[in-house]
Formats: C-alpha cells, sequence, structure tokens
C-alpha cells in the first residue's frame, strides 16, 4: 500500500505532463529535421556552433557544445562548438560595461563566422542577452537557432530566428528536461546528415 495515496495519481501526471510536451515537438518532425539539416550544412562548410543561454540554461549550453565537441558515441566525429556561457570573467566583464543584455552578442562579434550556428536557449523565450545574442547572429549571417518553451515569447516567431523548436509547457522543470532530449535529438540527426553529405545543399556538398 502507498503510503501517500495522492502519489499513485501524482506519478502519472508527472510521467504524462512531459510526454505530452516532447510528443508535441516529435509531432513537429519535418521542423525538426530542417533544423539539422541545416545545421550540419554549416559544420559541412567549416562553420562551428556557438551556444548561449541564462541560468540553468547556460548549463544546457555547455552541455550542448560538449556533446558536439567530445561525442560519448565512439566513431562519431568531433564538431567544433563553444558555449558563450563558460568564461565567467568575459561574461561579467561585458556585463558590467556593456550592460548584461550584451554578454552573448560582444562575444558573437568577436568569436562568430559566417558559416557558423548561433544556438540560444530560453525557458520562455523573452531572454534579453539570448534575443540580443541571436539578433547580432543574424546580422553576421550565421544559421539562427532557438530553443524555447512556454509559448515561445518573442523569439518564437521573430524573424531575427531561422528555426524555433518550442516545448509548449509553463513549467520550467518540464522545458528544460525537453530541451535536453531535443538538443540530443539534434545531435544524433546532424551526423546522420554529416554521414550522407549528398542530402545536403548541392553548394556545400564537397
Amino acid at each position: 500500500m502507498c503510503l501517500l495515496p495522492d502519489l499513485e495519481a501524482a506519478v502519472p501526471d508527472a510521467f504524462s505532463r512531459r510526454d505530452k510536451c516532447a510528443g508535441e515537438l516529435a509531432g513537429d518532425a519535418e521542423r525538426v529535421a530542417f533544423v539539422c539539416r541545416d545545421m550540419a550544412s554549416r559544420f559541412h562548410r567549416g562553420g562551428k556552433l556557438l551556444v548561449f543561454g541564462n541560468g540553468t540554461a547556460g548549463c544546457d549550453a555547455g552541455h550542448i557544445a560538449v556533446e558536439f565537441m567530445h561525442p560519448v558515441t565512439v566513431g562519431k566525429r568531433a564538431l567544433p562548438a563553444m558555449a558563450l556561457t563558460n568564461d565567467g570573467a568575459s561574461v561579467t566583464g561585458i556585463g558590467a560595461r556593456a550592460g548584461f543584455a550584451e554578454i552573448y552578442a560582444h562575444q558573437l562579434r568577436h568569436f562568430a563566422g559566417v558559416a557558423d550556428i548561433a544556438l540560444g536557449v530560453s525557458s520562455d523565450g523573452r531572454c534579453a542577452a539570448v534575443r540580443r545574442g541571436l539578433e547580432v547572429a543574424r546580422e553576421l549571417g550565421l544559421l539562427t537557432v532557438a530553443l524555447l518553451g512556454g509559448d515561445g515569447g518573442e523569439l518564437a516567431d521573430s524573424a531575427t530566428v531561422d528555426h524555433a523548436l518550442v516545448v509548449r509547457s509553463a513549467d520550467p522543470l518540464v522545458v528544460k528536461e525537453v530541451h535536453v532530449t531535443t538538443y540530443h535529438v539534434l545531435w544524433e540527426l546532424v551526423h546522420v546528415f554529416l554521414d550522407r553529405p549528398g542530402v545536403l545543399r548541392p553548394e556545400v556538398v564537397a
């Protein structure tokens, strides 16, 4: 017998909320495939991945970068990636002088090349620093991708973002958990495209 009878309902509900959000994103398979194809095209051209986000999304940025740079799957190609959240001296120095909203935009101006990918992570799509980073990335000609939550905020339908993947949940924990699954899927499918370069855009095929 369960010591806390309410948990008999709470446990399946907790799983179902996550399953629902993940299922909705999986149902948008074509959009996810296009994101992976465009990311693979940039890597194929010699580009790198620049990732950023605030708070726990900053931890996700580091996780994403290391997944691409040092894949845990033996035999998979390492791809150049860096998290713009990782250098505390740069982040705080830029924030103190130029304002917190510029912490990623400033780094992108100095690190980014035209073949690169900017990936911003925000649990609600309303992070000023992530928005500014993606705006500058777009100005520089990068592919811009956003992992968002809630209703996606102002970034969901912004011309600044080439691809927005939105976890439709108001619960930041659910958003984060589905984001983790999503960027693992991005990593996996980027490699599927790189293993089949003939399906990439003709102008980038070696």
